[in-house]
């Protein structure tokens, strides 16, 4: 990262400023960039502070009474006023497309994130890994590798912030938010809660643990919780019965969902939208909300039957399900037709499983 200050000053700064406390660590990829940033507005906001003492102080000395004992008229410059108009015009124009390139920069993740979700609640943080590792109130990630969150709230406003990744994002009721980041260098930092969130809002903390790849893996295998959440969302997609009506038969009453995250649906209304982690969650809780072309609104609401953990296991399965086979498979059990455990039919070839599914 190239600064347009000496690299031995700003290294003095960086670390004085974290030395007393004052100004925390850049253990991020984006955290150069946010600084930078940040001490340009520290630096235009000095120097037209100073410019103001300065002409405050000239013109009390310049002007005083005693100089002046009856007020001089003066007349307006039209060179004066275009100077303090358009050198702030500058500033604030350099500030806004500094900023707009961060802002774009910070929420636009790499294809090759991981995405691990964080749920908000009073007050803690729950985080759940795909691979089926669960947290409270800790993180832990791999260095050199973009993160990505996806936050949701149970109840109120939360607020997830990483002051050492520069990382500030808001958990919200009801809506999926993202986040990325890529921790540069392996320690502890904090986690906060920054926005007042009821009576202990201020004990809504936690440590975020920034590994080393093969540390990351080693506690990944030793944490799992046996079922990654597409599994768990497989076991709940059945229980519910969603499999009676997402099916690859032809008389299904709902849509076939294998490989449909990520594609575009027509709905009801004419109008085409892209089935992404938002639409899935919507159209489980309330399905009158995107109703697909050709299917007829007869799928009953989930509101109130299943929980925001339980919601990110489905939208995770339905995320990894590129094949019907095993929900056929479940199809054909219920009905009472012999199906071999683990093998297909004499002549034909298996899908592929879903990542994450559990082999019959």
């Amino acid at each position: 990262m190239q600064h347009f200050i000496s690299p031995v000053l700003w290294q003095f700064l960086v670390k004085w400023l974290t030395h007393f406390a004052i100004f925390p660590p850049e253990a991020s990829s984006i955290a150069p960039y946010a600084d930078a940033l940040y001490f340009f507005l520290i630096f235009i906001s000095v120097i037209g502070l100073g410019a103001v003492a300065i002409l405050v102080t000239w013109f009390s000395i310049r002007y005083r009474q005693s100089r002046n004992p009856v007020a001089t008229q003066i007349e307006g410059s039209t060179i004066l006023e275009a100077t303090w108009t358009i050198i702030p015009l500058i500033l604030f124009m350099i500030t806004f497309v500094w900023g707009a390139l961060l802002y774009f920069r910070i929420y636009s993740p790499p294809p090759n994130a991981m995405n691990i979700y964080v749920v908000g609640k009073q007050w803690m943080w729950k985080i759940e890994h795909p691979g089926g590792q669960h947290e409270i109130n800790a993180l832990h990630i791999p260095i050199n590798q973009p993160i990505q969150l996806t936050l949701i709230s149970q109840d109120v406003f939360h607020s997830f912030s990483v002051p050492a990744f520069r990382v500030k994002r808001e958990a919200i009721p009801g809506r999926y938010t993202t986040v990325w980041f890529e921790a540069t260098r392996p320690g502890v930092y904090h986690l906060f809660c920054t926005q007042y969130c009821g009576t202990l809002h201020s004990q809504m903390i936690g440590w975020v643990y920034a590994m080393k790849p093969d540390d990351y893996q080693a506690w990944a295998a030793g944490s799992t919780s046996g079922h990654s959440l597409a599994q768990n969302g497989e076991r709940l997609f059945a229980s519910l019965g969603c499999n009676s009506c997402h099916n690859s038969t032809p008389n299904a009453h709902g849509p076939n969902l294998a490989s449909v995250y990520g594609s575009h649906v027509q709905l009801a209304n004419g109008q085409y939208t892209t089935v992404d982690d938002a639409f899935l969650r919507d159209t489980i809780l309330n399905p009158t909300l995107h109703e697909v072309a050709g299917y007829a609104p007869i799928m009953p609401t989930y509101q109130g039957q299943v929980s925001e953990d339980g919601l990110i296991d489905l939208v995770e399965y339905i995320k990894r399900l590129n094949s019907n086979y095993r929900i056929d498979q479940t199809i054909d059990n219920s009905a009472g037709q012999p199906v071999q455990t683990g093998a297909t039919p004499a002549g034909t070839s298996a899908p592929p499983l879903a990542p994450g599914a559990v082999k019959p």
